[in-house]
């Protein structure tokens, strides 16, 4: 299962792995050439989630404990074998820190960073006044909908017939995200690691100095040039590479951003 689950350029001497998680809609092919910007010593492995790609027949989620639970006991065995971190954007940062969570909380491990980007952390009022309802419009208004937050692929948006076949993924995954919660713990942060946020600096404003409350561990944030969807920028892709080579202490890192 884990081959379907992971898309990764592999390096078999890597000392380190990156696991990626994607945003709503967001296949595993992006984070995947992400290989190729980063040294020998680190192996990139994209999550490819159900409903899309080779898992386009799989059923979706729509609720994140489910989703958490089979990614993680997936990649358990992978967990085990060397250092990771975990990179998320937008969806997928919630994604990767409730899997880092879970991982705390039922086998006693974390990834070595938890670095998070586009969005709100959990707890924040900021992310619960903003989460909207998407989900809900009929096919025709959702389709205008995402079409202005962009990061669906100009060949599938010009495709009626392909976001067609696509709106029922997408929607059950902002259906997951509007129904996800997390209440922030009367016993404090729930993580140990450092954290990192990335923001665009033309997206809509984020709560992401809360991401820091979540962790005992280091915190840091980075703002880059563009929307929503900076991360598209070849030139923010080397620096996002940059910083994340570097949390690993690898001799051969890229410029910190």
């Amino acid at each position: 299962m884990s081959d379907r689950l992971v898309h990764r350029i592999a390096k078999p001497a890597a000392q380190y792995r990156l696991y990626c998680f994607p945003w709503a809609g967001g296949g595993a092919g992006f984070y995947g050439q992400w290989g190729k910007i980063f040294p020998s010593t680190v192996e990139v492995c994209s999550i490819r989630l159900p409903g899309r790609e080779s898992r386009y027949g799989e059923p979706r989620y729509e609720d994140a404990a489910t989703l958490v639970k089979e990614v993680t006991q997936t990649l358990l065995p992978e967990f085990k074998e060397k250092p990771f971190a975990f990179f998320g954007h937008s969806m997928g940062a919630h994604l990767g820190f409730e899997i880092a969570r879970y991982l705390k909380e039922n086998h006693k491990m974390e990834p070595l960073h938890l670095t998070v980007s586009g969005t709100s952390a959990p707890h924040s009022e900021l992310r619960k006044a903003n989460t909207s309802h998407l989900s809900r419009l009929p096919d025709d208004e959702f389709t205008k909908k995402i079409i202005e937050i962009g990061g669906t692929p100009k060949e599938v948006s010009d495709n009626k017939e392909l976001m067609k076949l696509f709106i029922p993924t997408l929607k059950s995954d902002f259906k997951l995200v509007e129904n996800y919660s997390f209440e922030y713990p009367a016993s404090g942060p729930v993580l140990t690691c450092p954290v990192t946020t990335f923001d665009g600096s033309e997206d809509r404003p984020h709560d992401m100095k809360a991401w820091g409350d979540l962790s005992k561990g280091d915190f840091s944030s980075y703002v880059l040039p563009g929307g929503h969807f900076y991360l598209f920028d070849k030139d923010n892709q080397k620096k996002l590479a940059g910083y994340l080579t570097q949390i690993f202490h690898v001799n051969d890192a890229m410029d910190i951003v």
